[in-house]
């Protein structure tokens, strides 16, 4: 029998925050994971992404916990004239072991083409990060039929890259119509989508078939059960419930199996 996929719970604070919203947000997160006795050891790895800026701050506050530091993107390239852009090295040298790539936002605000995606996913596995690969359609596209196009086009492109550094993949589906709406796919449309990209990934390699896929599109604590029980949803990852301990916290819950 293989053995268990694993289950993550991935706070994307996005662009929020500030030193004591942060101290007082993580203190409760440490002491909500740390908390449960047995449970405790079948919880959902966790981590949290803040803006980079935070990465020291935050990387402090989690010193010695189970809970991950992580990015919100990574530039590909390890270094020149790149403005604003913070490599692999310069993460790792915070403690950073999670990275996003491809979100939606960075799609759709910065103007990152699939080949983009792709080579920031070869950068940061390459540099040994748990990566974590955003992918999803719009309102627009679901609505024409296009929903498996887009996303499966989106999955082609780093394809070459999971292979060779399968067991740092993480795959997030975030359709773009849930985030931050308040509007969330139902369990169904959810699971239908992640039992695709788990087919998707194993026609490009047999290596890929246990890559853990989250669920991403306003995730909170009331929905997250549900999510919890579909065969494909390993984990969530979370955009504005992040920043509220007690609904994050909720959501780790959720994701913990049953003993």
């Amino acid at each position: 029998m293989s053995a268990p996929r694993a289950r993550w719970v991935i706070g994307n604070w996005k662009m929020n925050g500030n030193r004591s919203a942060n101290a007082a947000l993580v203190k409760a997160l440490v002491a909500g994971v740390s908390a449960g006795g047995a449970a405790h050891d079948r919880r959902p790895r966790v981590a949290v992404c803040p803006p980079v800026i935070y990465a020291a701050q935050v990387g402090e506050l989690i010193a010695g916990t189970t809970i991950r530091l992580g990015a919100q993107d990574v530039c590909a390239h390890p270094e020149g004239a790149y403005t604003g852009q913070i490599s692999t090295t310069m993460l790792g040298e915070f403690g950073v072991s999670v990275v996003l790539v491809g979100h939606s936002e960075r799609r759709s605000m910065n103007g990152e083409r699939d080949e983009d995606v792709a080579a920031k996913v070869r950068a940061a596995l390459g540099a040994g990060l748990n990566t974590v690969v955003c992918v999803g359609e719009t309102l627009a596209e679901r609505d024409r039929g296009e929903a498996e196009h887009v996303v499966g086009r989106q999955i082609d492109a780093v394809i070459p890259a999971l292979a060779a550094h399968p067991g740092g993949v993480l795959i997030a589906y975030e359709p773009v119509w849930a985030i931050g709406t308040g509007r969330t796919a139902t369990v169904e449309v959810a699971q239908g989508m992640h039992q695709f990209i788990r087919e998707r990934l194993a026609a490009g390699s047999a290596a890929l078939h246990a890559t853990p896929i989250l669920y991403g599109g306003s995730v909170k604590a009331a929905n997250a059960a549900a999510l919890a029980r579909a065969p494909d949803i390993d984990g969530a990852l979370v955009g504005g419930a992040s920043l509220v301990a007690n609904e994050f916290l909720g959501i780790v819950d959720a994701f913990t199996p049953q003993a």
